[in-house]
């Protein structure tokens, strides 16, 4: 996994919505939670990603915008987050070249998927804290919440 105080590796992916996402393009403006999860349509990323749609005021009150990223393709990302009910942030595909973001980041593993790990990304483009998780490990909301508040403040 790259570093706290890395200089965060810039992409761009497509996102469930369609667009062409950049990480660069939010430097300046918002820090960005990257939330790299395993697959689509399983229980554990699904509650994931539903904790942030839930908790996007505070997200938004924080300045954060949240970047779910899987090696999923983008039609099944379009599905799934509609079978979510709907995600307002994005959802994006790290499809083709599978894997790359994941690998830039250090988070790729040798079967095929992504670790679960989040990445905070500041204004200045930075990795300001990052943690790995088990799998099937559900990544605890409230440990993002206070490290957010502390990048802020």
């Amino acid at each position: 996994m790259l570093p706290v105080g890395a200089s965060a590796p810039d992409f761009e992916l497509r996102s469930h919505t369609g667009q062409s996402v950049r990480l660069s393009d939010f430097r300046g403006k918002r820090n960005v939670v990257i939330a790299f999860h395993p697959l689509a349509f399983t229980p554990v990323c699904a509650t994931q990603m539903q904790t942030y749609e839930g908790q996007r005021p505070r997200l938004d009150a924080l300045g954060a915008h949240v970047l779910g990223i899987s090696v999923d393709a983008g039609p099944a990302k379009k599905a799934w987050a509609e079978s979510l009910g709907g995600i307002s942030y994005d959802l994006l595909s790290d499809f083709h070249p599978k894997g790359q973001v994941a690998s830039d980041y250090g988070v790729m593993r040798a079967d095929g998927i992504s670790e679960r790990a989040i990445f905070v990304v500041d204004k200045a483009g930075k990795i300001a804290w990052s943690k790995q998780y088990q799998i099937p490990e559900q990544p605890d909301a409230e440990e993002l919440f206070r490290e957010l508040e502390r990048i802020e403040n």
